[in-house]
């Protein structure tokens, strides 16, 4: 089975074109290397995806023709113990380290261009 059909029938991507976009993009890899979306998966193979911040490993463990439920599609990988072990470690980190953001949305107020003045010293 094609990897980009693979990756659609166990539910990693919405589309096939998503799934043949992230393999040619690089987000993909098949046993460690770069190929392309008509690579031939087989039972046994190691595929590692990158979606965002996330970095999963998974083996495959069957294959489906089909697209099927996700309760049945979970049952054509399973994810090695270290990148659960990866992923739990960086839910963690996020979850402990939010990301700033910045409060101030439009325009300075009054106030703000009063301490942005006293700050230039004018």
């Amino acid at each position: 089975m094609r990897l980009d059909k693979w990756l659609w029938s166990a539910r990693f991507y919405k589309t096939r074109s998503l799934a043949t976009d992230a393999v040619e993009g690089g987000k993909v890899k098949l046993n460690g290397l770069s190929v392309k979306p008509a690579k031939e998966v087989k039972i046994a193979d190691r595929v590692q995806l990158r979606a965002g911040d996330q970095h999963s490993e998974v083996v495959v463990q069957g294959i489906n023709e089909q697209r099927r439920p996700a309760s049945e599609a979970r049952l054509l990988y399973q994810e090695t113990p270290e990148s659960v072990l990866q992923r739990v470690r960086e839910a963690e980190l996020r979850r402990l380290s939010p990301v700033p953001q910045i409060d101030h949305k439009g325009r300075p107020t009054k106030r703000d261009r009063r301490q942005l003045s006293l700050l230039r010293g004018s």
